[in-house]
């Protein structure tokens, strides 16, 4: 797979983007192995930009093994600076499944009461409203009436 092609400004916008990043890949003496790609190949899905540490003295040999990650794993390589290599990916979008017939979920409400006094602080209750239900303005939980049919629609 051909490795992907950046101009120079996004390529200085990936690199400021990497330099807080912590090496989430390590090469070690046995080089690029099979258990290596995999990795880095997860990192690049999860992260997208990535730094690779490479535990070799041999220059050359990190630029070959970051244009080699580049090339077998699609993705640009954005700097090779000492024994650190950042390679970058966009990620895939996630596809979400949409449900249709999905109803609301819980949501956790906090209610404030307070005191009669006005120099002490308002009490603090989290209350959990179900989907049939609403909060009052007074704090209280009201479930959501049946409606009733109609007797012309359900006899017609």
């Amino acid at each position: 797979m051909p490795q992907i092609q950046l101009t120079p400004a996004q390529r200085k916008a990936h690199r400021s983007d990497a330099h807080h990043l912590d090496p989430v890949v390590h090469i070690g003496n046995d080089g690029l192995t099979a258990a290596v790609r995999k990795e880095a190949d997860a990192a690049l899905r999860a992260h997208g930009l990535i730094k690779i540490r490479v535990l070799n003295d041999d220059r050359a040999a990190r630029d070959a093994m970051l244009a080699t990650l580049a090339d077998e794993l699609d993705a640009a390589p954005i700097q090779h600076i000492g024994k650190l290599l950042v390679l970058w990916r966009p990620v895939a979008e996630k596809v979400k499944a949409a449900e249709e017939d999905r109803m609301p979920g819980p949501k956790d409400v906090k209610v404030l009461k307070f005191s009669k006094r006005g120099g002490q602080r308002p009490e603090v209750k989290v209350v959990r409203v179900l989907g049939n239900q609403r909060l009052t303005p007074g704090g209280q939980i009201k479930r959501a009436k049946v409606r009733k049919k109609s007797v012309k629609k359900t006899a017609g």
